[in-house]
């Protein structure tokens, strides 16, 4: 079984739950309660394990956790960077490098203010476009990521590539997309250096998309803080909506969430895929992130 070091193990899951107020999660706190912080089944909920799987982990048996496993859990434990590496050490698996992509430790902060936005449409993303975590409404109204790596991971890579991901917004306005998204990657482009991964995705759609190169040209340079979309939804149309967008301190991440006006067509669609749900969802997997 490696060299998990199982008692203490299971005794940092068991202090990281405690210290979790269920609203903090967006979870109700019922009258009956008698536990300080979450109880075992709402972290394996949250962290998309079952419950009889997450007991065991935090009476120190079981099979060595893996990386995909650790990562969800410190996803639905709210770890902070360091909390994280000490999982992955107690847990005998190599820390994940630092990294901008979809392996991205979701920030904490960002990650709390999601839990609160249960009737928005809201997700955390990387700076490049890449959607790390996402709530019910976000996947009932633009869809789920694609299970990808790699450049494809980035919406921004995949819309000048992809003619199936501009599928998300009205043909009329794809050319206003376009231009912000090469507006946006260039700001991020120079916050961030020029390192490996913004180089090769430069070089890769420069390659294949001419409109890329075109407004890649221009040097128009804007980061993507606010936005008004007309989001196509397989069962409600045309929603016209605000994106609003929170970046972390140090830019890497962002949290999306939409809104519409009260009393616009667009609040009354909302209104209506909350009621909705996923059950009726048949966007195409490549959306995820606007």
């Amino acid at each position: 079984m490696g060299g998990v070091n199982h008692s203490e193990f299971a005794a940092f899951l068991k202090s990281r739950r405690d210290r979790i107020r269920p609203a903090d999660v967006g979870l109700p706190t019922g009258p009956r309660r008698r536990v300080p912080g979450l109880r075992r089944e709402e972290v394996a909920q949250l962290a998309g394990l079952s419950a009889d799987y997450y007991t065991e982990l935090e009476r120190g048996r079981g099979a060595q956790p893996s990386a995909q496993v650790l990562t969800a859990l410190a996803r639905a434990l709210r770890l902070n960077g360091d909390e994280r590496d000490h999982l992955f050490h107690l847990a005998d698996r190599p820390v994940p490098p630092a990294t901008h992509g979809p392996a991205a430790h979701v920030q904490p902060a960002l990650l709390g203010l999601l839990d609160r936005l249960t009737t928005t449409p809201a997700q955390v993303i990387t700076d490049l476009h890449q959607t790390l975590v996402q709530n019910e409404l976000a996947a009932a109204l633009i869809g789920r990521p694609p299970a990808v790596r790699g450049l494809a991971a980035s919406f921004v890579y995949r819309w000048f590539t992809d003619p199936d991901a501009r599928g998300l917004y009205p043909p009329e306005d794809h050319a206003h997309h376009s231009r912000v998204f090469v507006a946006d990657l260039q700001a991020v482009a120079a916050r961030r250096g020029g390192d490996s991964e913004v180089r090769r995705m430069v070089a890769v759609l420069r390659r294949r998309s001419e409109e890329f190169a075109a407004l890649w040209d221009t040097h128009d340079v804007a980061l993507r803080r606010t936005d008004h979309k007309r989001i196509v939804h397989p069962s409600l149309g045309v929603i016209e909506l605000d994106c609003h967008s929170l970046f972390s301190e140090d830019g890497h991440q962002r949290l999306l969430w939409f809104s519409a006006p009260p009393g616009t067509e667009g609040a009354a669609q909302l209104e209506l895929l909350s009621v909705i749900g996923t059950q009726d969802m048949t966007a195409s997997e490549n959306s995820s992130s606007p």
